[in-house]
């Protein structure tokens, strides 16, 4: 099943970048125009933002529009540095933006601001509001399903006799609501829900502060899994857990495949991670920009639409993610070139690659 999804994930990175060119007239025009493109990131705490995202955006502009420059930001989880930003390249004169907004309500105005500007902005990952010009993201309650159920699988007959702690990601984002709804869907008539805890920020530390406060309340016996939104949660609810002197760890659940979270799950410390393929996102994305920026349309593109709070229709990629856990990392994670094995199994932990079946 794995290999076939893998396929259909390059096969829609191919097709995008096919579609971005067909639509603006071929290769044999696809250099004869240049433009700016502004990306706009939310923060270093999520390690895929810079690690991944970043360098393929930029990749994908470059093959399918030569002569296209693209200006960068990251706004440190600062929605008021973000807006700066935004101004920033509105005075530079870029063309598209694409924009992972550090706080969707927030950034409105910015938004609006580019829209009279005549920049058309793209919603990365995270659905803004305002008037945004398309959206690329993944089916954040697919998401939260796949994290819930991969928790009921490994709780196992612990499922009657745990409360699940529910670690909720950054309250100011919508995606983290859309999480907490799928999550839910599987596990509310299945579980108790011990305590729930929003995670300001996404941060490792609030993280790792909120579930001292579970194990607190609740005591570490009675803890039968935790639904983490991400894994720089799930980093911090492990660091809790082993500061409180839990020996055997509960699973934990986590998103975005960094590479210090495979190799938690690796040596069973976290139970699962989503993979969320960046490169077909970070394709889709660049192709919008370039149609936009070349005033073409995004039929081409687009395979679906969202509504928001204050759009309707909005032309949107909604991507399928995948779980992984430690059976699973060669046919999703290397298979798909995010990591090889000799980026995971590092020698520290090459006894635990051993026992996964990750080296001979």
């Amino acid at each position: 099943m794995s290999t076939r999804v893998g396929r259909a994930v390059a096969a829609l990175v191919a097709g995008l970048m096919t579609m971005s060119l067909a639509a603006c007239g071929g290769q044999g025009e696809a250099g004869t125009d240049s433009f700016s493109v502004g990306l706009l990131l939310p923060s270093r705490a999520v390690p895929r933002w810079e690690h991944a995202d970043k360098p393929l955006i930029e990749q994908r502009l470059k093959q399918l529009c030569p002569r296209c420059t693209m200006e960068y930001a990251n706004a440190e989880n600062d929605a008021t540095r973000q807006r700066q930003q935004m101004m920033s390249m509105i005075t530079k004169g870029v063309r598209v933006m694409i924009l992972d907004a550090a706080d969707t309500r927030a950034l409105r105005s910015s938004i609006q601001e580019a829209h009279e500007a005549g920049v058309q902005v793209i919603a990365y990952d995270r659905l803004a509001e305002g008037p945004i010009s398309g959206y690329v993201s993944f089916d954040g309650g697919q998401v939260g399903r796949l994290q819930g159920e991969a928790l009921l699988t490994a709780m196992g007959g612990r499922a009657d006799g745990g409360s699940v702690v529910m670690m909720n990601g950054d309250p100011t984002s919508p995606n983290a609501e859309w999480f907490r709804r799928g999550a839910l869907s599987v596990l509310k008539d299945m579980v108790k829900i011990g305590r729930s805890y929003d995670t300001v920020d996404w941060s490792t530390d609030i993280a790792h502060a909120n579930m001292a406060a579970a194990v607190a309340a609740l005591g570490p016996d009675r803890i039968g899994g935790v639904l983490a939104a991400n894994d720089t949660i799930a980093a911090g609810v492990i660091s809790a857990l082993k500061k409180a002197g839990v020996k055997d760890l509960p699973p934990v659940t986590g998103q975005d495949a960094d590479l210090a979270a495979v190799q938690r799950i690796v040596k069973g410390e976290q139970y699962m991670t989503v993979y969320k393929p960046f490169r077909a996102e970070a394709a889709a994305a660049a192709a919008m920009a370039v149609a936009l920026g070349r005033g073409e349309g995004l039929r081409e593109v687009a395979t679906t639409t969202t509504d928001s709070p204050t759009m309707k229709h909005i032309p949107s990629v909604l991507l399928s993610p995948r779980a992984v856990t430690v059976g699973n990392i060669k046919q999703t994670l290397v298979e798909d070139g995010v990591y090889t094995i000799d980026q995971i199994c590092t020698r520290e932990i090459r006894p635990a690659c051993e026992r996964a079946g990750l080296v001979p």
